[in-house]
């Protein structure tokens, strides 16, 4: 991944509020935000990947994640190069597609034990060889039950057959590898991760809005020294 830039990435299950937590770090931090390239999911020459993904999981299973990883280094690369700014902060990772999202089709036999074992080999090589690890993760932790309800609140028509049960596993798989850090490649090891409480409803709460960034600029100077790389909005008061 061609650039100096430091990089944090905001991981959560589906519903947990990544997009609304963006916003509220975009408002406050001199940073940039890059987004998940959810738009070029959604439109590859008119047709719909990730609509395909959610109806058809096991046959587009493979085809979708590759894509994704393709897409994210892109994103990123190219707000990599326009950054004004000391570091991006990014929603989701490839690695939470490898940890998360993959290996829970891969267990329900929705990618082949073939398409599997291909795609962690070019993984494996293309992290662990060709790109810049992140200096560092922010999970918001919510449980599964919270991120069904705001899912159904802001019914998105791909996210239709997404289930509980689906969530629950996917919030398994965070916690296996945020928390608990089993499996890790090596590069991610030393990554530190922030955890934040995000049960709680915080778009509308100035005071929590408040805290969640308090606490963001705590774990970016404390880890890294990087006081001067940090600027919290002292114009305009959550």
């Amino acid at each position: 991944m061609p650039t100096s830039s430091k990089y944090f990435v905001v991981e959560g299950n589906i519903g947990a509020g990544k997009s609304t937590f963006l916003k509220i770090i975009k408002q406050h931090l001199n940073t940039t935000i890059v987004y998940e390239p959810v738009d070029k999911w959604q439109n590859i020459a008119g047709d719909n990947l990730l609509e395909r993904f959610y109806s058809d999981t096991s046959r587009w299973a493979y085809t979708f994640q590759t894509y994704a990883f393709i897409t994210r280094i892109l994103e990123h690369e190219l707000h990599s190069h326009k950054n004004a700014y000391p570091f991006l902060v990014c929603e989701r990772s490839v690695y939470s597609d490898r940890y998360c999202f993959a290996a829970n089709c891969a267990e329900a036999g929705l990618m082949s034990p073939l398409e599997w074992e291909i795609y962690k080999n070019w993984f494996s090589w293309l992290t662990e060889s060709r790109m810049e690890k992140p200096s560092g993760f922010i999970y918001l932790q919510t449980d599964p039950e919270m991120c069904y309800e705001r899912l159904l609140k802001r019914n998105r028509s791909e996210e239709a057959g997404v289930s509980i049960d689906y969530l629950k596993k996917l919030h398994e798989r965070h916690e296996k590898w945020l928390i608990q850090k089993e499996e890790l490649y090596p590069t991610l090891k030393n990554v530190p991760v922030l955890v934040l409480d995000c049960n709680h409803e915080f778009e509308s709460s100035k005071a929590r809005q408040q805290e969640l960034i308090n606490d963001i600029a705590t774990f970016l100077s404390t880890q890294y020294n990087i006081q001067r790389d940090i600027s919290l909005s002292q114009t305009s008061p959550l």
